[in-house]
């Protein structure tokens, strides 16, 4: 029920984030979600890709700093509320959303929300019991 995210940190300067995405491109791996947050002097980009070794391996070679976590990907309808009613779960339970990005891969079917947790394998129980829909890795690396 864990994915594999990385995080490149990027200088905020012009023409870093092409650098990180032609590289990309060219090692074949393709970029399933993203988030990008940034200061004035840095950028965190987070990446789900098809491939977590394979880019990994090839942004540490081309000289960027790169770290892997563990994140979750839940379905969530996407309806007004949606989103709402997984919050409410996770804070009867007392879970802290660290972070999360979404997406959605056709209009009225169901998003797919990237969670950080403070708590990972006891949020992921919550919603699983709660009846949420945790996808697995293979599936998140196969959108």
């Amino acid at each position: 029920m864990k994915v594999e995210q990385i995080s490149i940190f990027l200088e905020n300067k012009s023409g870093r984030l092409a650098e990180v995405t032609g590289t990309l491109a060219k090692a074949g791996v393709n970029i399933r979600a993203l988030s990008l947050a940034d200061t004035a002097d840095f950028g965190i980009l987070r990446l789900i890709v098809n491939d977590t070794e394979k880019a990994n391996k090839v942004m540490k070679e081309n000289g960027f700093t790169v770290a892997k976590t563990e994140v979750v990907a839940l379905e969530v309808p996407d309806t007004p509320g949606g989103l709402s009613g997984i919050l409410s779960i996770l804070d009867k339970a007392g879970i802290n959303v660290e972070y999360m990005y979404a997406f959605v891969q056709h209009s009225g079917a169901n998003a797919i929300i990237i969670f950080r947790f403070d708590e990972l394998d006891k949020a992921a129980r919550v919603l699983v019991d709660a009846g949420v829909r945790v996808l697995k890795a293979d599936e998140v690396y196969a959108l």
